[in-house]
């Protein structure tokens, strides 16, 4: 019995530690209010996570890996705005997702922006290959 209660909390620590350590948020307007108060830049993905082949890519051989997390997770307020095909969205999701769009003019998929905490865009940024290392030293020449 005292097995499976340690075995339970042990389970239950690493689901609040998995939460905790999630770094995408969906809401721009609360990354904005968040990247203000921490002195952050704010990194947007606006992707086709369940469709676009190289948002795919990207998300794989980019933000998925350590070395892009540990660089971003005190310089940067990651947002991901999504426009899925094969997974449903709220109503109000998808207009607030294609009210973005449309204000920063995204022509295609994936695009990653950089804003500072206004909003206003300092950097565009799409898929390269290489992995983390050419992402990361594109996001280092940025001065907020």
């Amino acid at each position: 019995m005292l097995k499976k209660l340690l075995s339970l909390f042990v389970l239950a620590a690493l689901a609040i530690s998995v939460q905790a350590e999630k770094l995408w948020v969906t809401d721009l307007a609360a990354a904005l209010k968040t990247a203000k108060t921490e002195k952050k830049l704010v990194l947007v993905d606006f992707t086709g996570s369940d469709w676009c082949p190289w948002c795919i890519k990207l998300h794989k051989e980019v933000f998925d890996k350590p070395d892009f997390t540990t660089y971003v997770k005190s310089k940067f307020v990651l947002v991901e705005i999504d426009f899925p095909r094969k997974n449903e969205q709220p109503v109000d999701v998808q207009k607030a997702n294609q009210a973005l769009s449309n204000k920063y003019k995204i022509e295609g998929y994936p695009t990653v922006l950089v804003l500072d905490d206004t909003g206003k865009e300092l950097k565009r940024l799409g898929y390269q290959p290489g992995g983390p290392k050419p992402f990361i030293e594109e996001l280092s020449k940025i001065k907020k």
